[in-house]
């Protein structure tokens, strides 16, 4: 243990039940608790006299001096306790997601010391999920992770507010597991994709002969998530009448199947996702305020990729492995490729970044260097109507002398699955994996379009 720090201070620090390290104004740690060892697995002399950055984050200086939020500089330039988000490193290399709170504190000689006390918020196992996981280190980022690691705390409904591709799926997923309801089910549907003839039957299920065809029990999807989540994406495109069944449900708990009469009952948390203003909808009459607020307990701005930019390198990488794993490739990024990525806005957001390394690791698979160039990197051009609201398609390139009819975005959609089912010889999961798509995502998208 380093003399320099008294026993009262040591002893202090040992009371603290989170992880704490003792900073000098030399960004020095002088001490460490013992729960800081057991958390991290390190041994106070392994980690004692190293800069505190070496230890926690793995570079080579200050985190201020890589545009994050520093504990250090609050406390011995400004002399005030913090609190901050950060992205720390235990000794086997694990990244992990934590808050941290900064205090002042008196050294016995004179002088002061930062405290650091750390709140683990998330491992990184405990974001993953099937099809990617959350990843970045951008204060923006981890504002958002900590909003959402608060929001699991609780049994509040919760509304996720993003543009379209940001990853509104993956942090409800984060949201349910993070939560008391963790062992319960997490079922998703698309708000978009179904109609008014669908939605009661989806949602609270049909009594056989309930309507034409229909020859068997179905429970509904708020039945089957009793005890857990149930994700409404898209809730912005529900019509009034969806509204007003949905509110009923999220007012007392109680429901009929579709030509049923008894009344069943399930506890179910609710987590809402638009890309829409659903607050400009209520002023305009077009969704219902009782439902928003039902919907909005806490309300959640999930940030675009294009605020994020210092993620795009750790987002790629992530995603590169994924799409190499699914195609049977070993492609990697030259540096000019990551530059480009980087500077690129991303109207499209994370899903747009995974199209384009897909549609490069396709091209290039059959090299032999598999090497991923910047001439590889294609954007896809937009006009503003579609950067909005259309869904990503293949560019079609007609020449110039040529006025071929234009093809509807159905014909385009269906002619592209086809295509891409045909190159994986009918393989579902690889198909969806180069889309960038979930499997689930992809199903709904056959039976949509009819492709066998």
């Amino acid at each position: 243990m380093n003399m320099a720090i008294s026993s009262t201070l040591q002893a202090l620090a040992d009371t603290q039940e989170n992880p704490l390290v003792l900073i000098d104004e030399n960004y020095t740690v002088v001490a460490a608790n013992g729960a800081y060892q057991a958390a991290y697995g390190v041994t106070a002399d392994a980690i004692v006299g190293r800069r505190c950055y070496q230890v926690s984050h793995h570079r080579d200086a200050p985190c201020w001096q890589h545009g994050e939020e520093c504990p250090h500089q609050e406390v011995f330039g400004n002399h005030r306790n913090c609190q901050v988000l950060h992205t720390h490193y235990d000794a086997q290399g694990r990244a992990e997601h934590v808050q941290i709170k900064g205090y002042v504190i008196p050294r016995p000689e004179g002088g002061n010391l930062l405290a650091e006390v750390i709140f683990r918020l998330a491992l990184p196992q405990e974001i993953d999920c099937d099809e990617m996981r959350l990843i970045g280190r951008s204060p923006v980022f981890l504002r958002a992770l900590d909003q959402l690691t608060r929001a699991a705390e609780s049994q509040a409904n919760v509304l996720l507010h993003g543009e379209s591709g940001v990853g509104k799926e993956l942090a409800a997923h984060y949201v349910h597991r993070q939560g008391s309801r963790h062992s319960g089910p997490f079922l998703a549907v698309d708000c978009a994709a179904l109609t008014e003839t669908l939605f009661e039957s989806e949602i609270f299920g049909h009594e056989r002969g309930a309507f034409t065809g229909c020859i068997g029990r179905k429970q509904g999807l708020f039945e089957l998530a009793h005890g857990g989540t149930l994700f409404l994406d898209e809730v912005g495109e529900l019509t009034p009448a969806m509204q007003a069944k949905l509110l009923r449900v999220l007012e007392s708990g109680e429901f009929r199947r579709v030509g049923g009469r008894e009344t069943l009952h399930a506890t179910v948390r609710v987590i809402a996702a638009t890309n829409r203003d659903l607050r400009a909808l209520v002023e305009r009459g077009a969704f219902r305020e009782d439902l928003y607020y039902r919907l909005a307990c806490i309300v959640i701005e999930l940030p675009p990729l294009r605020v994020r930019r210092s993620d795009i390198p750790a987002l790629t990488e992530a995603l590169l492995v994924r799409i190499n794993q699914a195609n049977g490739a070993n492609c990697y990024l030259t540096g000019e490729a990551m530059e480009r990525l980087v500077n690129h806005d991303y109207p499209g957001n994370v899903r747009e970044l995974r199209n384009v390394l897909s549609r490069a690791v396709a091209l290039c698979a059959g090299s032999q260097h598999g090497a991923i160039h910047a001439a590889d990197i294609v954007f896809q051009e937009r006009s503003p109507r579609r950067a909005a609201s259309g869904p990503e398609l293949p560019v079609v390139a007609c020449a110039p002398f040529e006025s071929p009819p234009t093809p509807s975005l159905r014909e385009l959609e269906t002619r592209h699955l086809t295509e891409l089912l045909a190159r994986f010889d009918g393989n579902r999961r690889r198909a969806a994996h180069a889309l960038g798509i979930s499997e689930r995502t992809l199903y709904r998208k056959l039976i949509k379009y009819r492709i066998n």
